[in-house]
């Protein structure tokens, strides 16, 4: 799969194609649904299959002091889209310019003439342009003047919940972790490099993994019950903390991992980090014993956690 970066670095090679677009934030299962037609059709026309998402994304753009936390980095976003047989990932600059284009502009001057869009698959909520004035029926209509191919995928639902970002983000916040891992077809996880920390864990008794998140606001917090991959081939269980470190007076979401059964300096490795069950919510601590007994039981918990896990594997072998 190839990532092309913003309009100027578009070739000819990149044109006539098989479009959708989209935050595909998560690339959840409805997200999934999408790829999956837009691939089908790719396949049957011989043409490429691109997806078009925005950097930064619309709403971060507009009101970043409200958008919505992303389930997945700009990274992680990427890599799943590949893992989804998908040609071209075209990452379009999501600034004032494009932001001041109307639904028509856009789709002539960017789906067209730009990237020669031959069809347009997008989800039946699709919004799109200035005051996000355009959608299925616009594009619909311009689909029989400008002569370009156009398809629409029913919103995917689980029961009677529709299946999107944001209702995944708020299972994540209520802690209710088996039933996002269902919408989003893997557990909710969070990449990151390990970076140096104040080495508070280890003064503490329990070594950890301080995590570079890049996120001031976070859709999980708490302390959880994780899987940690990015090691020796090896795939930890450990127990991780999302949250402020209020008993230290903490301000910024940090995301600190210690791994179980494990003893070794990780500084710059890349690890996802799975999370499966909350243990508790964060809490503030009186004093830095009490932080250390809890500790003790969030570990024993967790244990207890993927003990039972192992155990429910085997029988139902």
């Amino acid at each position: 799969m190839e990532l092309i970066r913003y309009l100027h670095n578009l070739k000819q090679r990149h044109r006539d194609c098989v479009v959708t677009i989209g935050n595909f934030d998560g690339v959840h299962l409805g997200h999934q649904a999408v790829i999956q037609q837009l691939n089908r059709y790719a396949k049957d026309h011989a043409l490429p299959a691109v997806v078009i998402i925005f950097e930064p994304q619309p709403l971060e753009y507009f009101v970043p002091e409200k958008a919505p936390t992303r389930l997945s980095s700009f990274r992680k976003k990427v890599e799943w889209l590949g893992e989804h047989d998908v040609d071209m990932v075209i990452c379009l600059h999501f600034k004032a310019n494009l932001a001041e284009l109307s639904a028509e502009q856009f789709v002539e001057e960017i789906l067209i003439k730009e990237i020669s869009a031959k069809c347009i698959i997008v989800g039946d909520d699709f919004k799109f342009g200035k005051d996000r004035k355009g959608d299925y029926s616009l594009l619909e209509s311009m689909s029989k003047q400008i002569s370009f191919k156009l398809a629409s995928t029913d919103t995917l639902f689980t029961g009677s919940e529709r299946v999107s970002s944001s209702q995944i983000r708020e299972l994540l916040s209520a802690a209710r972790m088996s039933e996002a891992e269902a919408l989003l077809g893997r557990p909710y996880s969070m990449i990151g490099r390990v970076i140096y920390g104040d080495k508070r864990g280890r003064k503490l008794g329990f070594p950890t993994a301080n995590i570079a998140i890049k996120r001031w606001k976070s859709p999980v917090l708490g302390v959880f019950a994780v899987k940690i991959d990015g090691l020796h081939n090896t795939v930890y269980e450990g127990v991780a903390n999302v949250g402020t470190c209020p008993v230290f007076d903490g301000k910024q979401v940090l995301l600190e991992v210690h791994i179980l059964n494990f003893d070794a300096k990780i500084y710059g490795k890349h690890l996802r980090i799975s999370f499966l069950k909350r243990i508790r919510e964060e809490q503030k601590f009186a004093s830095i014993k009490q932080l250390q007994e809890q500790i003790n039981l969030d570990i024993d918990a967790t244990k207890l956690f993927f003990t039972k896990a192992k155990t429910s594997d085997v029988e139902q072998e």
